[in-house]
């Protein structure tokens, strides 16, 4: 009896949408008013003590394990839960937000990467677009394709940066490649890529080699703390700080800053929560492994701290929900082949996580931010007006 209760009450304050519940024993309740917009289904119960102690992560492997099935949008959901103040996603007793330490050291953290990024080039070539890029599109047209938005938000970082032809890039974390090789080509610039995923690697160095681009483009897999000596005119860094941890922020900004000519230029690309830093058990547990989530203020403070300058500052929150809306479509459609690599419980998880985080940014629970920074008074560099940021 108690249980059913908590159930209730639990359920009733978590979402600002209404919605069907079916129980374990039968029963059905609707909440909220109006006609249900999701059917949630409980197989069997989660126990409560699961739910008190962390409701993400409870509820989460519910629904990997099948014991929970959604008729309707995951998204819909999530973003209904981060939005009702009283829900489980944002209040104390239920879930917790606090970060907690992790130990990145070098060796943790190309554990971690490889845990994710090297799931293997042939899964995630299923369901990105054919540049392999695994960041956040920038649409400029309601009815861009997904490659479209992506070679956009490759050359919306790189024209920020105002780059002149011949000067030096390097793509801290550059994943498969897409940002660094365009550069070299349609920038001429000459360019380094960092990563520590042997499967981006082989796949960067290939891209190299087959684009005739040895003498001008180089890829390393290597720690972002351990490139040496080295100093470029223009850093970038796409969805890579959120890998790193807390305690190791204020040293990834020391990187940029190190790396950095004198009068150089940065642009960091990665998620943000505006509400303050965070992690997510469910989140670390299964997909990032070591992941913090920074507060936009915490980042700019190590900005300052080390000795840099904001020349603009740039959200694309709607931008992520759009990118991740188009990839869990992709996922979807290519489940079959998805099973011959994974199990089923793989599968709900990553539709779970596509459409999850896709429901948060909607929310704007997180954000994802573009910060230009200057190794230097800010700007002088770079034209007084944002206009040539836009420009062909």
């Amino acid at each position: 009896m108690f249980e059913k209760t908590f159930y209730k009450e639990f359920l009733k304050h978590s979402f600002n949408i209404p919605i069907k519940v079916n129980y374990w024993d039968g029963k059905t309740d609707v909440y909220g008013d109006g006609k249900p917009q999701a059917t949630i289904t409980f197989k069997e119960p989660v126990p409560i003590k699961d739910i008190q102690r962390n409701a993400s992560l409870s509820l989460g492997e519910a629904y990997m394990d099948g014991k929970i099935e959604v008729d309707g949008s995951i998204e819909d959901l999530i973003d209904s839960a981060y939005t009702q103040s009283t829900s489980f996603m944002r209040n104390h007793k239920f879930i917790q937000w606090l970060p907690k330490a992790g130990k990145h050291t070098a060796k943790a953290d190309k554990e971690d990467i490889q845990k994710h990024y090297d799931i293997g080039n042939d899964f995630y070539r299923l369901w990105l677009d054919k540049t392999m890029t695994y960041s956040c599109a920038y649409w400029e047209h309601p009815d861009d394709s997904l490659y479209d938005a992506q070679i956009q938000k490759v050359d919306h970082i790189l024209a920020k940066l105002h780059p002149q032809p011949n000067r030096t890039l390097l793509d801290i974390g550059c994943g498969w490649g897409t940002l660094m090789l365009r550069a070299a080509k349609k920038y001429h610039l000459k360019v380094v890529g960092d990563t520590l995923s042997q499967e981006q690697y082989d796949y960067v160095k290939k891209e190299i080699k087959d684009q005739g681009l040895e003498d001008v483009a180089d890829v390393r897999l290597e720690d972002y703390r351990k490139l040496g000596d080295v100093h470029f005119d223009y850093i970038t860094s796409v969805g890579m700080f959120e890998h790193v941890g807390k305690d190791n922020l204020d040293g990834y900004f020391n990187c940029v800053y190190k790396y950095l000519k004198p009068n150089g230029i940065a642009l960091i690309h990665g998620i943000t929560r505006q509400q303050g830093g965070a992690t997510n058990a469910w989140i670390n547990k299964y997909i990032f492994p070591g992941g913090y989530v920074p507060g936009l203020s915490e980042n700019i403070q190590h900005i300052i701290d080390n000795h840099m300058q904001i020349a603009d500052l740039e959200s694309l929150r709607r931008h992520y929900q759009r990118t991740l809306e188009h990839w869990d479509q992709n996922f979807r459609a290519k489940i079959p082949e998805v099973k011959k690599m994974f199990d089923e419980r793989f599968i709900r998880m990553w539709d779970m996580y596509l459409q999850a985080c896709a429901g948060s940014f909607k929310a704007g629970n997180i954000d994802v931010m573009q910060y230009l920074i200057t190794k230097g008074a800010s700007g002088h560099n770079l034209p007084m007006t944002r206009d040539y940021m836009y420009k062909d």
